[in-house]
Protein backbone atom coordinates (compact mmCIF):
# COMPACT_ATOMS: atom_id res chain seq x y z
CA UNK A 1 0.00 0.00 0.00
CA UNK A 2 1.71 3.30 -0.84
CA UNK A 3 2.19 6.02 0.94
CA UNK A 4 -0.91 8.69 0.23
CA UNK A 5 0.84 12.43 -0.46
CA UNK A 6 -0.59 15.23 1.36
CA UNK A 7 -2.67 17.00 -1.21
CA UNK A 8 -4.29 19.01 1.51
CA UNK A 9 -0.78 20.49 1.79
CA UNK A 10 -0.32 23.37 -1.03
CA UNK A 11 3.25 24.95 -1.01
CA UNK A 12 3.05 28.45 -1.18
CA UNK A 13 3.81 30.79 -4.16
CA UNK A 14 2.97 34.09 -5.12
CA UNK A 15 0.55 32.53 -8.26
CA UNK A 16 -1.84 31.68 -5.93
CA UNK A 17 -4.98 33.24 -4.40
CA UNK A 18 -4.77 32.73 -1.18
CA UNK A 19 -7.74 33.48 1.37
CA UNK A 20 -7.01 34.04 5.26
CA UNK A 21 -8.45 31.79 8.44
CA UNK A 22 -7.76 34.16 11.67
CA UNK A 23 -7.57 32.29 15.45
CA UNK A 24 -9.41 34.20 17.36
CA UNK A 25 -10.14 33.85 21.13
CA UNK A 26 -12.95 35.06 22.75
CA UNK A 27 -10.84 37.29 25.15
CA UNK A 28 -9.91 39.24 22.00
CA UNK A 29 -13.00 40.19 20.73
CA UNK A 30 -12.46 43.69 21.30
CA UNK A 31 -9.62 43.79 18.82
CA UNK A 32 -10.91 41.70 15.50
CA UNK A 33 -11.76 44.63 13.91
CA UNK A 34 -7.97 45.63 14.01
CA UNK A 35 -7.23 42.19 12.22
CA UNK A 36 -10.21 42.01 10.06
CA UNK A 37 -11.36 44.98 9.69
CA UNK A 38 -14.66 46.87 11.00
CA UNK A 39 -17.02 45.51 8.61
CA UNK A 40 -16.33 41.85 8.80
CA UNK A 41 -15.72 42.18 12.65
CA UNK A 42 -19.37 43.65 12.48
CA UNK A 43 -20.38 40.42 10.09
CA UNK A 44 -19.05 38.40 12.63
CA UNK A 45 -20.94 39.50 15.85
CA UNK A 46 -24.43 39.68 13.72
CA UNK A 47 -23.33 35.81 12.96
CA UNK A 48 -23.12 35.22 16.44
CA UNK A 49 -19.33 34.88 16.63
CA UNK A 50 -18.28 34.49 19.74
CA UNK A 51 -15.36 32.77 19.38
CA UNK A 52 -16.22 29.80 21.68
CA UNK A 53 -13.28 26.88 20.89
CA UNK A 54 -14.50 24.69 17.30
CA UNK A 55 -17.28 28.10 16.19
CA UNK A 56 -15.97 28.27 12.24
CA UNK A 57 -17.89 31.58 10.58
CA UNK A 58 -16.89 33.29 7.06
CA UNK A 59 -16.83 36.62 6.58
CA UNK A 60 -16.26 39.15 3.70
CA UNK A 61 -12.70 40.05 3.73
CA UNK A 62 -10.75 43.17 2.01
CA UNK A 63 -12.56 43.45 -1.85
CA UNK A 64 -15.12 40.94 -0.62
CA UNK A 65 -12.44 37.92 -0.61
CA UNK A 66 -13.38 35.28 1.53
CA UNK A 67 -12.03 35.35 5.66
CA UNK A 68 -12.29 32.67 7.93
CA UNK A 69 -12.75 32.54 11.72
CA UNK A 70 -11.82 30.31 14.35
CA UNK A 71 -12.40 30.17 18.06
CA UNK A 72 -10.01 28.84 20.07
CA UNK A 73 -9.88 27.73 23.90
CA UNK A 74 -8.54 30.24 26.15
CA UNK A 75 -5.06 30.26 27.89
CA UNK A 76 -4.51 28.32 30.75
CA UNK A 77 -4.32 30.18 34.12
CA UNK A 78 -0.94 29.34 34.50
CA UNK A 79 -0.62 31.05 30.89
CA UNK A 80 0.00 27.49 28.89
CA UNK A 81 -1.58 26.40 26.11
CA UNK A 82 -3.64 23.68 25.78
CA UNK A 83 -2.68 22.23 22.58
CA UNK A 84 -5.33 20.81 20.60
CA UNK A 85 -4.21 19.99 17.34
CA UNK A 86 -7.29 18.30 16.42
CA UNK A 87 -9.38 20.96 16.51
CA UNK A 88 -7.68 22.48 13.15
CA UNK A 89 -9.12 19.77 11.64
CA UNK A 90 -12.28 21.36 11.62
CA UNK A 91 -10.67 23.63 8.70
CA UNK A 92 -10.25 20.87 6.43
CA UNK A 93 -13.29 19.95 6.84
CA UNK A 94 -15.56 23.03 6.85
CA UNK A 95 -13.99 25.31 4.98
CA UNK A 96 -14.72 26.07 0.99
CA UNK A 97 -12.41 24.82 -1.62
CA UNK A 98 -9.39 27.01 -2.17
CA UNK A 99 -5.78 27.72 -0.94
CA UNK A 100 -5.94 29.04 3.13
CA UNK A 101 -3.35 30.32 5.15
CA UNK A 102 -3.82 30.56 9.13
CA UNK A 103 -2.87 33.43 11.01
CA UNK A 104 -2.58 31.99 14.86
CA UNK A 105 -1.61 33.88 18.22
CA UNK A 106 2.61 33.03 18.51
CA UNK A 107 1.88 30.34 21.51
CA UNK A 108 0.04 27.91 18.94
CA UNK A 109 2.63 26.18 17.13
CA UNK A 110 2.72 25.50 13.23
CA UNK A 111 3.31 22.04 13.78
CA UNK A 112 -0.31 21.83 15.38
CA UNK A 113 -1.75 23.61 12.60
CA UNK A 114 -0.48 21.33 9.53
CA UNK A 115 -0.89 18.10 12.12
CA UNK A 116 -4.68 18.95 12.64
CA UNK A 117 -5.81 20.52 9.44
CA UNK A 118 -3.70 17.05 7.93
CA UNK A 119 -5.66 14.96 10.25
CA UNK A 120 -8.74 16.67 9.32
CA UNK A 121 -8.54 16.30 5.58
CA UNK A 122 -7.99 12.51 5.42
CA UNK A 123 -11.01 10.54 3.95
CA UNK A 124 -11.02 6.50 3.45
CA UNK A 125 -13.58 5.81 0.29
CA UNK A 126 -14.00 2.87 -2.47
CA UNK A 127 -16.38 4.64 -4.10
CA UNK A 128 -15.71 5.24 -7.72
CA UNK A 129 -13.84 8.42 -8.60
CA UNK A 130 -13.51 8.77 -5.06
CA UNK A 131 -9.35 8.76 -5.88
CA UNK A 132 -9.77 11.46 -8.74
CA UNK A 133 -7.28 14.96 -8.60
CA UNK A 134 -10.93 15.83 -8.86
CA UNK A 135 -11.71 15.29 -5.81
CA UNK A 136 -8.49 16.91 -4.04
CA UNK A 137 -9.18 20.36 -6.13
CA UNK A 138 -12.67 20.73 -4.71
CA UNK A 139 -11.31 20.47 -0.97
CA UNK A 140 -10.03 23.54 1.07
CA UNK A 141 -5.99 22.91 1.24
CA UNK A 142 -3.44 24.62 3.55
CA UNK A 143 -0.72 26.74 2.56
CA UNK A 144 2.93 25.56 3.93
CA UNK A 145 5.73 26.37 3.13
CA UNK A 146 8.16 23.48 1.54
CA UNK A 147 9.77 22.85 5.30
CA UNK A 148 6.81 22.25 6.90
CA UNK A 149 5.75 19.84 3.81
CA UNK A 150 8.38 17.52 4.51
CA UNK A 151 9.00 18.69 8.23
CA UNK A 152 7.46 16.33 11.17
CA UNK A 153 4.27 17.19 11.48
CA UNK A 154 3.33 16.54 7.87
CA UNK A 155 5.22 13.42 8.47
CA UNK A 156 3.22 12.18 11.55
CA UNK A 157 0.20 13.01 9.23
CA UNK A 158 1.50 10.74 6.60
CA UNK A 159 2.19 8.24 9.51
CA UNK A 160 -0.99 8.40 10.80
CA UNK A 161 -3.10 8.07 7.39
CA UNK A 162 -1.33 5.19 6.57
CA UNK A 163 -2.45 3.33 9.67
CA UNK A 164 -5.91 5.19 9.25
CA UNK A 165 -6.16 3.42 5.80
CA UNK A 166 -5.01 -0.05 6.32
CA UNK A 167 -7.44 -0.40 9.39
CA UNK A 168 -10.30 1.07 7.15
CA UNK A 169 -9.70 -1.79 4.07
CA UNK A 170 -12.42 -4.37 4.11
CA UNK A 171 -11.29 -7.57 5.66
CA UNK A 172 -11.53 -9.34 2.48
CA UNK A 173 -9.16 -6.94 0.52
CA UNK A 174 -6.46 -7.05 3.60
CA UNK A 175 -6.19 -10.54 4.64
CA UNK A 176 -2.75 -11.54 6.44
CA UNK A 177 -0.92 -11.97 3.13
CA UNK A 178 -1.60 -8.37 2.44
CA UNK A 179 -0.99 -6.65 5.11
CA UNK A 180 2.65 -7.97 5.62
CA UNK A 181 3.18 -6.89 1.84
CA UNK A 182 1.95 -3.42 2.79
CA UNK A 183 4.08 -3.83 5.91
CA UNK A 184 7.11 -4.69 3.13
CA UNK A 185 5.83 -1.72 0.50
CA UNK A 186 5.96 0.77 3.70
CA UNK A 187 9.64 -0.22 5.21
CA UNK A 188 11.61 -1.26 2.29
CA UNK A 189 11.96 2.08 0.64
CA UNK A 190 12.90 3.47 3.97
CA UNK A 191 15.85 1.03 3.85
CA UNK A 192 14.58 -1.85 6.09
CA UNK A 193 15.67 -5.78 5.61
CA UNK A 194 12.19 -6.70 5.15
CA UNK A 195 11.55 -11.07 5.69
CA UNK A 196 7.83 -12.66 5.64
CA UNK A 197 7.64 -16.05 6.89
CA UNK A 198 4.72 -18.17 6.66
CA UNK A 199 4.08 -22.06 6.12
CA UNK A 200 6.18 -25.09 7.73
CA UNK A 201 8.91 -21.87 9.21
CA UNK A 202 6.35 -19.77 10.70
CA UNK A 203 4.75 -23.10 12.21
CA UNK A 204 7.67 -24.03 14.01
CA UNK A 205 9.23 -20.75 15.02
CA UNK A 206 5.91 -19.55 15.75
CA UNK A 207 4.07 -22.21 16.68
CA UNK A 208 0.79 -20.19 18.54
CA UNK A 209 0.21 -17.83 15.98
CA UNK A 210 0.12 -20.85 13.28
CA UNK A 211 -2.29 -22.39 16.21
CA UNK A 212 -4.33 -18.93 15.74
CA UNK A 213 -4.70 -19.12 11.92
CA UNK A 214 -4.69 -22.75 11.12
CA UNK A 215 -9.07 -22.36 10.79
CA UNK A 216 -8.31 -20.24 7.96
CA UNK A 217 -7.82 -20.71 4.04
CA UNK A 218 -5.46 -17.37 4.34
CA UNK A 219 -2.64 -18.43 5.84
CA UNK A 220 -0.83 -16.41 8.46
CA UNK A 221 2.42 -14.54 7.96
CA UNK A 222 5.20 -12.90 10.21
CA UNK A 223 7.04 -9.72 9.17
CA UNK A 224 10.05 -9.20 10.69
CA UNK A 225 12.12 -5.76 9.84
CA UNK A 226 15.26 -4.29 10.76
CA UNK A 227 16.72 -0.97 10.38
CA UNK A 228 19.79 0.87 11.70
CA UNK A 229 19.55 4.83 11.27
CA UNK A 230 22.02 6.61 9.29
CA UNK A 231 23.43 8.33 13.17
CA UNK A 232 23.03 4.78 14.59
CA UNK A 233 26.22 2.85 15.52
CA UNK A 234 26.20 -0.61 16.70
CA UNK A 235 26.34 0.51 20.15
CA UNK A 236 23.38 2.55 19.14
CA UNK A 237 19.70 2.08 21.30
CA UNK A 238 17.73 -1.11 20.22
CA UNK A 239 14.20 -0.48 19.86
CA UNK A 240 11.95 -3.43 19.16
CA UNK A 241 8.14 -2.94 18.13
CA UNK A 242 5.86 -5.60 18.10
CA UNK A 243 2.11 -5.60 16.90
CA UNK A 244 -1.48 -7.58 16.47
CA UNK A 245 -2.13 -7.98 13.17
CA UNK A 246 -5.43 -10.03 13.40
CA UNK A 247 -6.83 -8.99 10.07
CA UNK A 248 -10.39 -10.25 10.99
CA UNK A 249 -11.70 -11.59 14.06
CA UNK A 250 -14.67 -14.11 14.19
CA UNK A 251 -13.67 -15.37 17.70
CA UNK A 252 -13.35 -18.67 16.31
CA UNK A 253 -15.50 -21.08 18.01
CA UNK A 254 -16.35 -19.13 21.00
CA UNK A 255 -18.40 -17.21 18.16
CA UNK A 256 -18.65 -13.53 18.54
CA UNK A 257 -22.03 -12.02 17.95
CA UNK A 258 -22.89 -10.16 14.99
CA UNK A 259 -22.65 -6.71 16.31
CA UNK A 260 -19.05 -7.74 17.51
CA UNK A 261 -18.18 -8.36 14.16
CA UNK A 262 -18.90 -5.61 12.51
CA UNK A 263 -15.83 -3.71 13.30
CA UNK A 264 -13.73 -6.71 12.98
CA UNK A 265 -11.43 -5.41 10.13
CA UNK A 266 -10.00 -3.63 13.09
CA UNK A 267 -8.43 -5.80 15.14
CA UNK A 268 -4.73 -5.20 13.24
CA UNK A 269 -4.98 -2.29 14.28
CA UNK A 270 -2.06 -2.78 16.56
CA UNK A 271 -0.34 -3.98 13.30
CA UNK A 272 -1.16 -1.22 12.12
CA UNK A 273 -0.29 1.94 14.54
CA UNK A 274 3.04 -0.02 14.75
CA UNK A 275 4.50 0.01 11.14
CA UNK A 276 2.92 3.52 10.92
CA UNK A 277 5.31 4.08 14.32
CA UNK A 278 7.90 2.06 12.66
CA UNK A 279 7.66 4.27 8.94
CA UNK A 280 7.70 7.77 11.31
CA UNK A 281 11.01 6.61 13.07
CA UNK A 282 12.35 5.98 9.77
CA UNK A 283 10.91 8.81 7.62
CA UNK A 284 12.76 11.06 10.43
CA UNK A 285 15.75 9.12 10.52
CA UNK A 286 16.27 8.85 14.37
CA UNK A 287 19.27 7.19 15.76
CA UNK A 288 18.59 3.80 16.79
CA UNK A 289 18.65 -0.01 15.93
CA UNK A 290 14.83 -0.83 15.04
CA UNK A 291 13.05 -4.23 14.66
CA UNK A 292 9.63 -4.26 13.70
CA UNK A 293 7.58 -7.83 14.37
CA UNK A 294 4.02 -7.90 12.96
CA UNK A 295 1.51 -11.44 13.71
CA UNK A 296 -0.60 -11.43 10.61
CA UNK A 297 -3.64 -13.91 11.11
CA UNK A 298 -6.96 -14.63 11.03
CA UNK A 299 -9.46 -16.03 13.50
CA UNK A 300 -12.00 -18.21 11.35
CA UNK A 301 -13.75 -21.17 12.19
CA UNK A 302 -13.46 -23.87 10.19
CA UNK A 303 -12.85 -28.32 10.57
CA UNK A 304 -8.72 -27.22 11.22
CA UNK A 305 -9.91 -23.78 13.73
CA UNK A 306 -8.35 -24.19 17.21
CA UNK A 307 -10.87 -25.65 19.83
CA UNK A 308 -11.25 -24.46 23.53
CA UNK A 309 -9.01 -26.81 25.72
CA UNK A 310 -6.34 -27.20 23.34
CA UNK A 311 -3.00 -26.87 24.61
CA UNK A 312 -0.05 -25.71 22.54
CA UNK A 313 3.76 -25.12 23.56
CA UNK A 314 4.60 -21.61 23.02
CA UNK A 315 8.15 -20.50 21.37
CA UNK A 316 8.58 -19.36 25.12
CA UNK A 317 8.41 -23.26 25.86
CA UNK A 318 4.99 -22.93 27.91
CA UNK A 319 2.75 -24.68 28.01
CA UNK A 320 -0.83 -22.22 27.07
CA UNK A 321 -4.44 -23.81 26.96
CA UNK A 322 -7.03 -22.50 24.86
CA UNK A 323 -9.58 -21.25 27.69
CA UNK A 324 -11.63 -18.97 24.68
CA UNK A 325 -10.63 -18.94 20.80
CA UNK A 326 -11.66 -15.29 20.97
CA UNK A 327 -8.53 -14.13 23.49
CA UNK A 328 -6.34 -15.02 20.23
CA UNK A 329 -4.80 -12.11 20.48
CA UNK A 330 -2.37 -12.60 23.38
CA UNK A 331 -1.31 -15.87 21.33
CA UNK A 332 -0.40 -14.32 18.34
CA UNK A 333 1.92 -11.45 20.51
CA UNK A 334 3.75 -13.98 22.72
CA UNK A 335 5.71 -15.71 20.49
CA UNK A 336 6.96 -12.57 18.84
CA UNK A 337 7.65 -11.10 22.04
CA UNK A 338 9.46 -13.97 23.11
CA UNK A 339 11.67 -13.67 20.39
CA UNK A 340 12.14 -9.74 20.54
CA UNK A 341 13.08 -10.22 23.60
CA UNK A 342 16.11 -12.42 22.88
CA UNK A 343 17.74 -9.31 21.20
CA UNK A 344 17.56 -7.69 24.88
CA UNK A 345 16.44 -4.60 23.31
CA UNK A 346 16.73 -1.53 25.31
CA UNK A 347 12.88 -0.79 24.83
CA UNK A 348 10.35 -3.56 23.90
CA UNK A 349 6.89 -1.94 22.77
CA UNK A 350 4.19 -3.79 21.36
CA UNK A 351 0.89 -2.48 20.69
CA UNK A 352 -2.88 -4.41 20.39
CA UNK A 353 -6.49 -3.84 20.04
CA UNK A 354 -6.44 -6.66 22.80
CA UNK A 355 -9.27 -6.15 25.38
CA UNK A 356 -12.77 -4.96 25.61
CA UNK A 357 -12.19 -4.71 29.13
CA UNK A 358 -9.42 -1.76 28.47
CA UNK A 359 -12.35 -0.30 26.55
CA UNK A 360 -14.77 -0.16 29.41
CA UNK A 361 -11.99 1.03 31.78
CA UNK A 362 -11.05 4.15 29.64
CA UNK A 363 -13.74 4.32 26.47
CA UNK A 364 -12.24 4.50 23.13
CA UNK A 365 -10.03 7.89 23.21
CA UNK A 366 -7.49 6.38 25.68
CA UNK A 367 -5.18 3.32 25.14
CA UNK A 368 -4.58 1.62 27.80
CA UNK A 369 -0.53 1.70 29.20
CA UNK A 370 1.05 -1.51 31.19
CA UNK A 371 4.68 -1.22 31.93
CA UNK A 372 7.04 -2.82 34.26
CA UNK A 373 9.33 -0.31 34.67
CA UNK A 374 7.71 2.94 36.60
CA UNK A 375 10.27 5.50 34.78
CA UNK A 376 9.59 4.55 31.50
CA UNK A 377 5.54 4.46 32.09
CA UNK A 378 6.07 7.89 33.48
CA UNK A 379 8.01 9.21 30.43
CA UNK A 380 5.25 7.62 28.09
CA UNK A 381 2.21 9.42 30.11
CA UNK A 382 3.98 12.61 29.92
CA UNK A 383 5.05 12.88 26.44
CA UNK A 384 1.22 11.46 25.61
CA UNK A 385 0.06 14.64 27.40
CA UNK A 386 2.40 16.95 26.31
CA UNK A 387 1.26 15.57 22.51
CA UNK A 388 -2.07 16.29 23.70
CA UNK A 389 -1.94 12.31 22.69
CA UNK A 390 -3.18 10.67 26.36
CA UNK A 391 -2.74 7.24 27.45
CA UNK A 392 -3.77 6.12 30.63
CA UNK A 393 -1.68 3.71 33.04
CA UNK A 394 -3.16 0.23 34.04
CA UNK A 395 -1.47 -1.77 36.75
CA UNK A 396 0.62 -5.00 36.12
CA UNK A 397 -0.84 -6.39 39.42
CA UNK A 398 0.65 -9.25 40.54
CA UNK A 399 -1.79 -10.77 42.78
CA UNK A 400 -4.27 -11.59 39.51
CA UNK A 401 -1.23 -13.85 38.02
CA UNK A 402 -2.70 -17.12 39.89
CA UNK A 403 -6.26 -16.14 37.63
CA UNK A 404 -4.40 -17.57 34.85
CA UNK A 405 -3.91 -21.57 36.03
CA UNK A 406 -4.70 -24.49 34.22
CA UNK A 407 -4.36 -27.91 35.60
CA UNK A 408 -3.07 -29.12 32.29
CA UNK A 409 -0.87 -26.65 30.97
CA UNK A 410 1.86 -23.34 32.15
CA UNK A 411 -1.28 -20.89 31.82
CA UNK A 412 -4.31 -20.93 30.13
CA UNK A 413 -4.93 -17.47 28.14
CA UNK A 414 -7.93 -16.44 30.02
CA UNK A 415 -8.46 -15.61 33.36
CA UNK A 416 -10.45 -17.74 35.30
CA UNK A 417 -12.28 -14.52 36.75
CA UNK A 418 -14.80 -12.26 34.56
CA UNK A 419 -12.73 -9.18 36.34
CA UNK A 420 -10.02 -7.16 35.23
CA UNK A 421 -9.56 -8.48 31.78
CA UNK A 422 -7.05 -5.94 30.13
CA UNK A 423 -5.05 -6.50 33.29
CA UNK A 424 -4.91 -10.52 33.25
CA UNK A 425 -4.19 -9.99 29.47
CA UNK A 426 -1.40 -7.97 30.57
CA UNK A 427 -0.20 -10.90 32.87
CA UNK A 428 -0.53 -13.16 30.21
CA UNK A 429 1.59 -11.60 28.15
CA UNK A 430 4.55 -10.80 31.19
CA UNK A 431 4.61 -13.95 31.12
CA UNK A 432 7.20 -14.08 27.27
CA UNK A 433 8.95 -10.98 28.50
CA UNK A 434 12.24 -11.80 30.75
CA UNK A 435 11.92 -10.28 33.74
CA UNK A 436 15.01 -7.39 33.26
CA UNK A 437 13.44 -5.77 30.22
CA UNK A 438 11.94 -3.05 29.84
CA UNK A 439 8.40 -3.57 27.79
CA UNK A 440 5.90 -1.20 27.53
CA UNK A 441 2.28 -2.60 26.41
CA UNK A 442 -0.56 -0.75 24.62
CA UNK A 443 -4.20 -1.89 24.19
CA UNK A 444 -6.00 -0.17 22.08
CA UNK A 445 -9.48 0.05 20.38
CA UNK A 446 -8.17 1.79 16.92
CA UNK A 447 -11.03 3.49 15.69
CA UNK A 448 -13.28 6.51 15.96
CA UNK A 449 -17.04 5.47 16.54
CA UNK A 450 -18.31 8.75 15.24
CA UNK A 451 -16.75 11.56 13.37
CA UNK A 452 -14.77 14.72 15.09
CA UNK A 453 -12.48 17.21 14.14
CA UNK A 454 -9.40 15.82 13.22
CA UNK A 455 -10.94 12.41 13.78
CA UNK A 456 -13.34 10.98 11.00
CA UNK A 457 -15.36 7.53 12.16
CA UNK A 458 -13.08 4.80 11.50
CA UNK A 459 -9.73 3.31 12.27
CA UNK A 460 -6.94 5.10 14.02
CA UNK A 461 -4.30 5.09 15.69
CA UNK A 462 -4.15 6.91 19.00
CA UNK A 463 -1.19 7.24 20.64
CA UNK A 464 1.57 7.32 18.29
CA UNK A 465 2.17 10.79 18.62
CA UNK A 466 3.32 10.45 22.07
CA UNK A 467 5.06 6.80 21.43
CA UNK A 468 7.06 8.43 18.88
CA UNK A 469 8.04 11.33 21.54
CA UNK A 470 8.34 8.81 24.59
CA UNK A 471 10.79 6.92 22.60
CA UNK A 472 13.31 9.62 22.54
CA UNK A 473 12.77 10.26 26.45
CA UNK A 474 13.63 6.65 27.14
CA UNK A 475 16.36 5.89 25.14
CA UNK A 476 18.14 9.15 25.38
CA UNK A 477 17.81 11.46 22.67
CA UNK A 478 14.97 14.34 21.45
CA UNK A 479 12.91 13.09 18.84
CA UNK A 480 11.57 15.99 18.13
CA UNK A 481 14.15 18.39 17.91
CA UNK A 482 13.77 18.30 14.11
CA UNK A 483 17.90 17.67 14.06
CA UNK A 484 17.31 13.92 13.13
CA UNK A 485 16.32 14.84 9.16
CA UNK A 486 14.69 12.35 7.44
CA UNK A 487 17.12 10.22 5.11
CA UNK A 488 14.26 9.16 3.07
CA UNK A 489 11.10 10.26 2.14
CA UNK A 490 8.32 7.99 0.74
Amino acid sequence: MPIRELECLSVSTSRKTVWTVHIVRASELAMLAARVGEKAATFAQQCGFTARPGQLVLVPGEMEAPTALLGVAEKAADGQTARDPFGFGLLARDLPAGNWKVEAPGDITRDDIVLGFCLGAYRYSLKEGSDSAEVSKNRPRLVVTRAEREGLAADMARSIWLARDLINTPANLMGPAELARAARAVLEPLGAQVETIKGAALEKAYPLVAHVGMGSERGPRVVVARWQGSGAGRDAPLLSLVGKGVCFDSGGYDLKPSSAMLRMKKDMGGAASVLALARLVMARNLPVRLEVRLGCVENSVSGRAMRPLDVVTSRAGLTVEIGNTDAEGRLVLCDLLHEAGEASPDLLLDVATLTGAARVALGPDLPALFCNDDATAALFEQAGRQQADPLWRLPLWPGYADWMRSTVADLSNVSSRPMAGAITAGLFLERFVKPDQRWVHIDSYAWNDSTRPGRPEGGDSPGIRGFFAAIGAVLGFDALSGNTAAMKKS
